[in-house]
């Protein structure tokens, strides 16, 4: 492994601590409402029209299957932007609130394990420390497939 720094963002879900990559960020947004779809996965909460492109809109916490939460003036989403082979993918997450910004290198990264977890471990990319805690380092892409993507 290298020793490159990486910066992710972080925030807050069920009060534990996630991160993804500072690079995928586009915009954080406090909440707003979304117009909704039918026939959708649960945790699509529906889509916004930002600046002209239609972006789906993600719970976090019913992705991850945690405890409902009702959204306040600390809800936020975090808009995501990927590069696929085919096209640009921009999907928004909403999280209880957004919390530090912090640099690991991919030495201080270490695999997660895959039990013990209502998180899928495809959404992964690994846990880092600090200050005695676990952030949980999730790989942003993996959020929405692109066959979900597709069909909204």
């Amino acid at each position: 492994m290298s020793d490159i720094e990486q910066e992710y963002l972080t925030f807050i879900l069920q009060g534990e601590e996630y991160g993804v990559d500072i690079l995928c960020v586009q915009e954080i947004r406090v909440w707003s409402s979304v117009t909704e779809l039918p026939n959708k996965p649960s945790y699509i909460k529906g889509v916004i029209n930002l600046r002209g492109v239609i972006i789906p809109i993600i719970d976090l916490r019913q992705r991850f299957s945690k405890e409902p939460l009702d959204y306040n003036e600390q809800t936020v989403t975090i808009i995501l932007k990927h590069q696929t082979q085919e096209r640009t993918m921009v999907v928004g997450i909403v999280v209880d609130a957004v919390s530090e910004v912090y640099k690991f290198s991919d030495k201080a990264i270490s695999k997660a394990p895959a039990f013990g977890s209502n998180i899928d471990s495809c959404f992964l990319k690994g846990l880092a420390s600090v200050e005695e805690k676990l952030v949980i380092l999730l790989d942003s892409a993996a959020l929405l497939s692109e066959d979900e993507l597709y069909c909204i």
